[in-house]
């Protein structure tokens, strides 16, 4: 399949990008990943080793979109949880070092 990233054309085929994603360690996932075998992957990290660029001169985007028309199942960046509310008196004790009690 042929598609553009970081403005360069690549025409990219399934088990290539499975080939070459064999024996590379998954780095930690803190944005949009994808389903590559067993492993999941920042579509970052898998951009730049199926490309050979630099992982600034593309967006996540451009490789979700790829990756997607090849098959892939790609995640959307996990939403960060928001913080539990303390209550008073577990603040006050947060903000002076110490944990609070049970």
């Amino acid at each position: 399949m042929r598609c553009v990233i970081a403005r360069f054309p690549f025409d990219l085929i399934k088990t290539e990008v499975q080939d070459a994603m064999k024996g590379i360690t998954p780095e930690p996932i803190a944005g949009e990943s994808v389903l590559i075998g067993r492993r999941h992957y920042p579509v970052k990290q898998v951009g730049e080793i199926i490309t050979g660029q630099d992982r600034r001169d593309f967006t996540a985007g451009e490789v979700t979109r790829a990756l997607g028309r090849l098959g892939f199942e790609c995640r959307p960046a996990e939403a960060l949880a928001p913080p539990a509310s303390l209550t008073p008196l577990e603040a006050a004790s947060a903000r002076l070092g110490n944990p609070p009690r049970a």
